[in-house]
């Protein structure tokens, strides 16, 4: 099972943001590896992360490719990153069209790991969002419109058609903080709602000002009458745009702002030179009893195509790495599972 690679993912702008959370960045060879330390009472360790391994030349790499380069990586990063570092965990640059392809080349990685007596393992718990949905943007406006469902395209007319105003902020703007306070707002409001997580007002401030040459990070705020309904933000690149956040209040839902703020981005992430609009994250398949599902819906209607990633693969350096693995997935397990729950969701 090869993988087909992809071109489009950058580790730069993660690793100068990250850097200003608690990361700092070791270059290995070409790749830039992040490494975070956790001191609390008696325990102090640390581990590293790989945003996107650089791979091959070659359009297409195969499993044993993928392992070898881990593998590779790892070993010249050991020396170089601090001793109580538990494990290094990658996130490889390919992608599939569908899950069963996906699942069968992580199967196979694993199966080579083993007859090779590899350290690598594959991660409980993912960085990045290994399911997504991507609109081309080499086409037309037009045609990336008649791509989307005829609900879609009926929301984003029905939300200009009711007056429905798009604002586009950056940290350069001179209503910037304001901005951020009622996009916090918003968000704040999403997250009681549909039980999602929320960072410190101060941490999309420093997203919003982190940029590296060649990229930008927007936020985008849909208002009606003075009243501001929904907000996102997005990451515009050389090759890609990202939708990183979006949030919405409870009123005047039915204006349909959230389709009128993606029409909005997807048209500036052409004009700015991307080649694809990343949503971001969707369940891995369409089913209805997943907590996800709505959003699955919602973001497959714009037309874009379904792509899967590995998402992340370890490679332990320390026995306390079996512990570390455990927690991650008793964390995961309870704010996935049991918050849901007792918030009814």
């Amino acid at each position: 099972m090869e993988a087909k690679k992809n071109h489009f993912q950058q580790s730069d702008f993660w690793c100068g943001f990250k850097s200003c959370h608690g990361w700092n960045v070791v270059k290995v060879d070409e790749c830039n590896v992040l490494v975070r330390n956790f001191k609390k009472a008696f325990l102090n360790f640390s581990i590293a992360y790989a945003p996107m391994l650089p791979l091959f030349d070659e359009e297409s790499v195969p499993a044993e490719c993928c392992l070898s380069k881990m593998e590779e990586l790892a070993k010249k990063a050991k020396v170089l990153l601090p001793a109580n570092c538990i494990c290094l965990r990658f996130d490889l640059p390919v992608e599939f069209s569908s899950v069963s392809d996906r699942d069968s080349f992580v199967k196979s990685v694993l199966d080579l790991g083993r007859k090779k007596s590899s350290r690598i393992k594959k991660s409980l718990v993912d960085i990045q969002p290994p399911d997504t949905t991507c609109i081309d943007l080499s086409r037309s406006m037009d045609e990336i419109l008649l791509s989307m469902k005829n609900k879609w395209r009926y929301n984003i007319r029905y939300a200009e058609k009711h007056e429905v105003k798009v604002r586009k902020t950056t940290c350069m703007s001179e209503n910037f903080l304001q901005d951020l306070k009622s996009f916090y707002s918003l968000y704040k409001v999403t997250s009681e709602r549909d039980g999602i997580g929320l960072h410190p007002e101060s941490y999309y401030e420093d997203l919003m000002k982190k940029s590296i040459p060649e990229s930008e990070v927007n936020l985008y705020i849909a208002s009606h009458q003075g009243t501001d309904l929904a907000a996102i933000i997005t990451l515009f690149q050389k090759d890609e745009a990202i939708y990183l956040y979006g949030c919405s209040g409870n009123v005047k839902r039915n204006l349909m702002p959230a389709y009128l703020l993606q029409k909005t981005a997807v048209q500036d992430a052409k004009d700015y030179g991307c080649k694809i609009y990343d949503f971001y994250g969707i369940p891995p398949v369409a089913d209805d009893s997943h907590p996800m599902h709505g959003l699955y819906l919602f973001k497959m209607g714009f037309g874009g195509k379904e792509i899967h990633r590995p998402g992340c693969f370890d490679y332990p350096f320390k026995m306390m790495y079996s512990v570390y693995s455990f927690l991650e997935k008793l964390r995961a397990f309870w704010h996935k599972i049991i918050i849901k729950k007792i918030r009814g969701r």
